[in-house]
């Protein structure tokens, strides 16, 4: 029986752009376009600054190109820097499954790097791209790592392994090892997205990028590591499983690809809170006023619940990292603001005395109807309860963005524009928009990131 690593690195191996179905590359494209955009929009964040900064420093080689500023930095860094923005916003996709979730077009930062550096085609590209879902999600499956005390990143990092090894041009044996590389060392803490979340909430998938795309480059240059990783007395499952699993069937033939079964963001906020937000705002002209609002009744996912209103600071969030994750703050803000947008995790907004009388109304209960439903739902059941006595409930069980309620191209496409004139100017958006789109058609995916550069 190969080992589990054997089994990944001759998938990443073998995945070949003929086999991918239109709809699967078409899907990719998507992903990566609403990607950059939330790269774009998250530039201006103190964590971005603060990775181009340290980026900044370094000059390489072999250098990539960080996304807005166009400096060029060794691969690992611009991996950093470039994936602390495309997360910052909490508005890149994810997804959701029975056992572990998260956002796998992190990996997108790892896959840009290593194009750029191997001056790769797109379609080379879209073929990494694919593999870090498919990597993420499948492993994501058979496993909830946050019980056990670890972060979803952790199997971030083995995504973008998967990429980076790929678009290095690593055989077999070579992937083996940044794989043994790129999981030993990277065991990630939960601790990130508990309680009075930090600046790191967003950055540490990106380090787990960076750290891939090192155990990569070390891996090319001959450099092995402690196997087998996963099944050995001190391996992964030992230390964090506690128990193995075997991985389930990759996409390809008639089995389909995981990237179908992700998510796009209608809200730069926690996925699990999408569906809630829907739904508030469907109540929202129905309540009239806030202050006619007596008690917001939230039936939905206890993972919802757990991780969107399961400790104190979820309900009093002092940091813009905790009220994005806060379900009673952001529905909230939506029944009071009509929308959520990023300028509502501000401190103007933190501190608004209505805003938080109004989260204190709140109530969040998990259903078991709504657990049956996971994971291809996230049901919200929401009643709202006006001063007067009356009632009025909406259900939202697939968000807009939601992989079974997609949005359209022309809706993706109005979401980068809006995030990438943080910025680019109309015609630079334009260009890198329509770029984008025939990113199978370009002979050097690092285009994209050049591309990037505020004029």
């Amino acid at each position: 029986m190969p080992t589990l690593v054997e089994q990944l690195s001759r998938y990443a191996a073998g995945l070949r752009y003929e086999e991918l179905p239109a709809a699967v590359v078409h899907q990719a494209k998507r992903l990566i376009i609403d990607s950059v955009g939330c790269a774009l929009g998250g530039y201006w964040s103190e964590p971005a600054r603060i990775a181009r900064e340290v980026a900044s420093t370094v000059r390489s080689s072999e250098p990539v190109t960080v996304i807005g500023s166009g400096e060029r930095t060794s691969p690992d860094l611009a991996t950093f820097a470039n994936g602390v923005m495309i997360r910052f916003l909490d508005f890149n996709d994810g997804y959701t499954s029975t056992g572990e979730s998260g956002h796998p077009s992190d990996s997108i930062a790892a896959v840009l790097a290593t194009a750029e550096l191997r001056r790769r085609s797109g379609r080379e590209a879209i073929v990494a791209t694919v593999l870090a879902y498919e990597v993420f999600c499948r492993i994501c499956d058979p496993v909830d790592l946050k019980p056990l005390g670890f972060d979803h990143v952790t199997v971030g990092a083995m995504a973008s392994t998967a990429a980076a090894a790929r678009l290095l041009g690593l055989e077999v044996r070579e992937i083996e090892e940044a794989f043994n590389l790129g999981i030993a060392p990277n065991v990630a803490l939960y601790q990130t997205r508990i309680g009075n979340v930090s600046m790191w909430k967003g950055c540490a998938y990106a380090n787990a990028s960076r750290n891939a795309v090192f155990a990569a480059m070390l891996a090319a240059r001959g450099m092995t590591g402690p196997a087998p990783i996963f099944e050995g007395v001190g391996g992964y499952f030992k230390a964090v499983t506690r128990e193995p699993f075997e991985l389930p069937v990759m996409g390809g033939g008639d089995h389909p690809y995981k990237i179908m079964e992700c998510s796009v963001k209608r809200f730069p906020l926690g996925q699990y809170s999408q569906t809630v937000v829907e739904a508030a705002l469907e109540l929202r002209e129905k309540a009239g006023s806030p202050d006619a609002i007596a008690e917001i009744r939230i039936e939905t996912v206890t993972t919802a619940v757990r991780l969107m209103a399961g400790d104190p600071d979820k309900w009093e969030p002092k940091t813009r990292e905790s009220a994005d994750h806060s379900m009673p703050y952001t529905v909230a803000v939506a029944l009071i603001h009509g929308t959520v947008e990023e300028k509502h995790f501000g401190e103007r907004y933190l501190r608004d005395p209505k805003i938080r009388a109004l989260a204190r109304r709140v109530k969040v209960e998990a259903t078991a109807e709504a657990d049956r439903r996971m994971p291809e739902a996230m049901l919200c059941r929401m009643t709202l309860v006006t001063t007067s006595g009356d009632t009025h409930t909406a259900v939202v069980e697939y968000h807009r963005g939601h992989w079974k309620n997609p949005m359209s191209d022309n809706q993706i496409e109005a979401k980068f524009t809006k995030l990438s004139h943080e910025v680019l100017n109309d015609s630079q958006s334009s260009r890198l928009l329509e770029t984008l789109w025939r990113l199978d058609d370009l002979s050097d995916a690092g285009e994209i990131v050049r591309l990037t550069k505020a004029g």
